[in-house]
């Protein structure tokens, strides 16, 4: 079972997009409305390094630019887009050694090429293929616009996240539907490094706050739809602040995500990450084996750019996975 240590760097919460079961959206002038700036990124990527963490999620609400109100705090920071400020950060992150992995909504073709020397691995979730309420007012959220820009980012070999969110009015139909889209764009480049199924979790204040959450049945049965139909070099991951993971581990789970010693969950604020060693425990016999951002087969594939080259073989191992801190001892670990 493998997870990896990250920072969770939430850039902006402005977003065109109004998804019926969002909490992390804000409007320009909202309360909570943020775009980060320089010094606050760099000072949480510094101290990410001082934990060991070796993944900067930069997480975003999706082209803010179309949002009234954006563009003139942006370029108050000094860029003219958030492409740019992104390609800075990622920049940063390197010189600062800890890998980026960008998740920013859809791209075009253009914007992934240019991000793609700066990045580990990249992702956007699927979360349907089917036309659901819960994206009535989200034009980034069609998905054929979301299997393009996964598709794109197979013809780059960019290492890939991607994933599915239950519970959202989709079908199991819908699942099924979902899970072969993902199967076929990987059948085909090779790209996609994992899989999350996510359960959805009601925000208060959001037109969903009422709608019912999966059952634990119904993620056991999203699990097993994605063992049955994703290729088996495909990760399966669940969120272990979302869900206790151990029922669905049998199911075909082999991945738990970022779990981050320093960064709350920006999008699920009241879930807490569980502490490593705990979780070690819950899981028993499960070991538990820390990873970076590039899964170990990209980084034997050498999917990566000349710029991120020393820093990925610095802190992988031979296997390509996270190799284990000098600071640390085998004894220390076993605790």
């Amino acid at each position: 079972m493998t997870y990896s240590k990250n920072v969770f760097i939430p850039v902006t919460n402005i977003c065109r997009n109004q998804c019926g079961y969002c909490g992390f959206r804000r409007e320009p002038g909202q309360p909570g409305a943020r775009l980060m700036k320089p010094a606050e990124v760099i000072s949480i990527l510094e101290n990410g390094v001082k934990a060991g963490c070796t993944e900067a999620l930069f997480t975003f609400g999706e082209y803010a630019e179309e949002v009234p109100g954006y563009s003139a705090i942006l370029e108050g920071l000094g860029y003219s887009s958030t492409l740019e400020y992104l390609l800075f950060l990622c920049e940063s992150a390197i010189d600062i050694g800890i890998l980026p992995h960008t998740n920013a909504g859809i791209m075009t073709y253009s914007e992934l090429k240019a991000l793609k020397p700066l990045n580990a691995s990249m992702g956007l979730m699927l979360e349907s293929s089917a036309v659901l309420d819960a994206h009535k007012d989200c034009p980034g959220k069609i998905p054929e616009r979301r299997l393009e820009t996964i598709r794109d980012a197979g013809k780059l070999e960019i290492p890939y996240t991607t994933g599915l969110l239950i519970g959202i009015g989709e079908s199991r139909d819908d699942r099924i539907e979902s899970l072969e889209a993902i199967a076929g764009l990987h059948g085909k480049y090779g790209h996609i490094q994992e899989v999350i199924i996510q359960n959805f979790a009601p925000k208060p204040g959001t037109p969903m706050e009422n709608f019912p959450e999966p059952t634990v049945e119904e993620m056991m049965d999203a699990v097993a739809l994605a063992a049955r139909i994703l290729p088996r070099d495909v990760a399966l991951q669940v969120a272990p602040n979302l869900i206790d993971p151990k029922a669905l581990i049998a199911k075909g789970v082999t991945d738990l995500g970022g779990i981050s010693p320093l960064t709350i969950d920006w999008i699920n604020p009241e879930a807490e990450w569980p502490d490593v060693k705990a979780l070690q425990e819950k899981l028993g016999e499960t070991p538990l084996k820390e990873r970076l951002p590039i899964y170990p087969q990209y980084v034997k594939k050498g999917w990566y750019s000349e710029r991120i080259g020393s820093l990925i073989e610095q802190l992988s191992d031979r296997d390509g996975y996270r190799k284990q801190p000098e600071t640390e001892k085998p004894e220390d670990l076993e605790k």
